[in-house]
């Protein structure tokens, strides 16, 4: 069982912390084992929000596949004094030490620059404070206007709803972009790419829509792209015609449903060519029956 770890502070703000355990329970719901801990270093922990929540004090053993998150708190600039002590960020360290991955949220990169997680590394945090963490940490990199930055295993976002962002992204990374797409489906929200680097995936690419019976279809393309895929069967799956369905599909991704089977199994391919796999080989583990249509479809996208 994966642990995520929230590190509370006083003065959190709610959805900085409750963005991203939404997803790791969604994630939980769906067949993903995660267990969510809170802990702080008082029990009772006020938030910015005014209700009030209840912590351990006590940390759970952790392990290098466990996460530990530090969500941000309400500050019109950063403090001047650590808001943890050093125990709490010496804690920090050995978890990110034993190979383990350390995230914030916001304000929340404020701790691990004072646990000198942030030296020699890029980062980002909300805008009104980039310029207050650039000059407090000048050994960081402060990239600025994006949602989230991940370097050497320090994943570090936005502010307030991009730490939804930083959790599907760590969901991504963990089990796929499939699954990912599944929890961003299931909070009705928008699977945002970072606005550092290209998003690569199409299973993500293509989910930025609202309709259902489309999302249902991807589903089934998704979980068996390599497989012989007939239209007629994802029209009856959907309860639509074959017509219908093709209309719904391109109104919501602008592909077919056969183009998009292609881009999943071109990008599937690139990624066992770019593991050493020779193209006629990847070309069959992917469904073509031989190389000569993913040339022709890497050509097109190349192009």
């Amino acid at each position: 069982m994966t642990k995520v770890v929230f590190l509370l502070a006083p003065r959190l703000h709610l959805l900085d912390l409750a963005g991203p355990a939404q997803v790791f329970s969604s994630a939980a719901d769906l067949g993903h084992v995660y267990d969510t801990v809170y802990v702080a270093e008082q029990e009772d922990v006020p938030t910015a929000q005014g209700i009030g929540l209840r912590a351990a004090t006590v940390w759970p053993e952790l392990t290098p596949a466990d996460l530990v998150v530090v969500p941000g708190w309400r500050s019109p600039d950063l403090p001047r004094r650590p808001v943890f002590a050093p125990e709490t960020l010496a804690r920090l360290v050995a978890h990110h030490a034993a190979g383990g991955t350390v995230a914030s949220v916001c304000s929340g990169a404020d701790a691990l620059g004072s646990a000198g997680l942030l030296d020699g590394r890029r980062c980002t945090t909300h805008h009104d404070l980039q310029d207050e963490l650039a000059r407090r940490y000048p050994r960081a990199a402060v990239v600025r206007d994006v949602l989230y930055v991940e370097d050497s295993r320090i994943v570090t976002s936005a502010g307030i709803a991009s730490g939804i962002d930083l959790a599907l992204h760590q969901l991504a990374v963990r089990h796929g972009p499939y699954a990912a797409a599944r929890v961003a489906r299931t909070m009705v929200v928008y699977t945002r790419r970072n606005g550092d680097e290209q998003q690569a995936s199409a299973m993500l690419r293509h989910r930025t829509h609202l309709s259902d019976a489309v999302h249902r279809v991807q589903d089934v393309i998704d979980a068996g792209f390599a497989d012989p895929l007939l239209l007629s069967g994802l029209a009856a799956g959907a309860g639509v015609s074959e017509r219908t369905l093709t209309r719904r599909f391109a109104e919501a991704t602008g592909l077919t449903p056969l183009r998009y089977q292609q881009e999943l199994r071109v990008e599937h391919a690139e990624h066992l060519i770019a593991q050493g796999a020779t193209v006629e080989s990847a070309a069959r583990a992917v469904g073509f029956q031989d190389a000569r249509m993913l040339r022709r479809l890497r050509a097109r996208t190349a192009g």
